[in-house]
């Protein structure tokens, strides 16, 4: 889906706690692109409010009218609205701008994107925000909204009543004016006595939500509502409609950034939560790195093992033809017991990849592998088994290469591809460079004693699944963790280190 435009309409705060800057925190959380209109300048801290300026009327709209021109709104959040005139144009602009697209809530409010009012009338000290005339413009808002989030003191100076001193009288406050603006009411309980922090989502038809919650032992609370209502606008507008749960994700992630405000340091007062704890504690702040950056990274990463390969005296004297016989039959007795085992661990992957294409190409891959080790016991090896009279045994070096894969494909489907790859990669390199004649130009001889030998690297379809295998394993080392893509990355390494082991690897005698 499209990243949803989120329009937070609010006052400042310098500090970052609250207002506008705490919005698009809170927005990008909830993962959407977040947009700010101010309403006012605010010069205030942690420990309190020094002075407001309110910008002219006419510039307010005119920051409304340069989005709503030009940019697509999925939500808008409502914070501070600091008197009559401000209220007045915020209003005639959503009448001009929502237009009349129908809505999913009774009444009549045309809805071209649902709007979420937090309405800053009251401190959370109880001392009024807003004049009395203010006010009763704010009341004839809330039927332009779609959900309004007081606290219990707004809620008590919206419906003209008392703070509520329990939960129950605050949820009968939240029902009357639910019905009364025809509006969906979130009450929130955390200013009450005791160690429950309960909200509640009430509809305007009485059907009340609740979502209970122990209270979180913080001073550092600063900007919980304005976070909370710019969080839901995020979710509604990733889930249109979903009221309840774009409620019960919003409250998850603010008791979670509630519980880590402590690791902030911002002021001496009531600090702020911390927006974005739970976002880094999961995705890590390093960016991470494209299939094609990886690709570039982890090739070069093993520079040193491919020049070593490619000077090893088995590459050498293949490629001008001196090998001796004995020990190219001793490479290949080898190759066919690698791959047997080989071709297990391509099957295990099969069974473990995430998606139907990978675990056919796997299969595939295993049933090459199996064909590949038939294919040199019948036109390579037989004179080799005959010699022997009994069944070759694995090298120290094969046992060492086997069990590496076997252990990484232990470990996971990341680092296990991760470990097969060098067969694919540096085996493709380094037969085009033989074929080539890149290593020695006598490999490309007609007349070359294994020059069929060198032809079965000529191949195509080998070619084309090497790149297969790339784009797979760079696909799920871009998508993994920092930790899973380092391991990925050594599993890679160590098994480029045994490919150059492999062909380096001294003939028994």
């Amino acid at each position: 889906m499209l990243t949803p435009n989120v329009l937070s309409i609010a006052g400042t705060d310098p500090t970052g706690g609250a207002g506008i800057q705490a919005d698009l925190k809170s927005i990008a959380a909830g993962g959407g692109y977040g947009m700010a209109v101010v309403t006012a300048l605010v010069a205030q801290n942690t420990r309190g409010v020094r002075a407001v300026h309110i910008p002219e009327a006419g510039f307010l709209r005119a920051q409304l009218d340069a989005v709503s021109d030009d940019v697509r709104i999925d939500a808008v959040k409502i914070g501070m609205l600091a008197n009559v005139e401000v209220i007045t144009t915020v209003t005639e602009w959503l009448q001009a701008v929502r237009g009349d697209a129908g809505s999913d809530r009774e009444g009549p409010t045309l809805a071209a994107f649902p709007v979420i009012l937090d309405p800053v009338m009251i401190a959370a000290s109880g001392d009024p925000l807003l004049a009395p005339e203010a006010v009763a413009a704010l009341r004839a808002l809330l039927p332009l909204a779609d959900l309004v989030t007081p606290n219990l003191h707004e809620l008590a100076a919206l419906t003209a009543e008392a703070v509520a001193g329990s939960w129950s009288e605050a949820l009968a406050q939240g029902a009357r004016l639910a019905a009364a603006s025809r509006v969906r009411v979130l009450v929130k309980g955390g200013h009450l006595a005791g160690a429950a922090a309960p909200d509640a989502l009430v509809a305007p038809d009485g059907t009340v939500t609740e979502f209970p919650g122990a209270r979180i032992a913080t001073p550092h609370t600063h900007g919980t509502g304005c976070s909370l209502s710019a969080g839901i606008a995020a979710r509604l507008a990733r889930a249109p409609g979903d009221w309840a749960g774009a409620v019960a994700r919003s409250r998850a992630w603010l008791r979670e950034s509630l519980a880590a405000a402590d690791q902030l340091r911002v002021g001496g007062g009531s600090g702020p939560l911390h927006h974005f704890f739970g976002l880094w504690e999961r995705g890590g702040l390093d960016t991470a790195p494209s299939p094609a950056t990886i690709r570039a990274e982890w090739w070069d990463g093993i520079a040193a093992i491919r020049a070593d390969t490619e000077a090893l005296g088995f590459i050498r004297t293949l490629a001008d033809g001196t090998l001796d016989r004995a020990h190219f039959l001793e490479y290949v007795v080898q190759d066919s017991i690698y791959l047997r085992a080989y071709a297990r661990v391509l099957a295990r992957l099969s069974e473990i990849a995430p998606s139907p294409e990978e675990q056919g190409f796997w299969a595939r891959s295993a049933h090459a592998a199996i064909m590949g080790e038939l294919e040199l016991h019948r036109a390579r090896l037989g004179d080799a088994d005959d010699r022997a009279g009994a069944a070759p045994l694995p090298s120290a070096t094969t046992n060492g290469y086997v069990n590496h894969l076997l252990a990484a494909s232990t470990r996971g489907y990341a680092e296990a591809v991760a470990a097969v790859l060098p067969c694919f990669w540096m085996y493709a390199d380094l037969g085009a460079r033989l074929v080539n004649g890149d290593i020695d130009a006598r490999a490309r001889s007609a007349q070359h004693p294994y020059a069929e030998w060198i032809a079965t690297y000529d191949n195509a379809e080998f070619a084309a699944d090497t790149e297969t295998a790339i784009g797979y394993v760079t696909a799920a080392a871009a998508a993994a963790t920092p930790e899973i893509r380092e391991r990925m990355w050594r599993a890679f390494a160590a098994a480029a280190g045994w490919e150059r082991e492999f062909f380096g690897q001294t003939p028994a005698r």
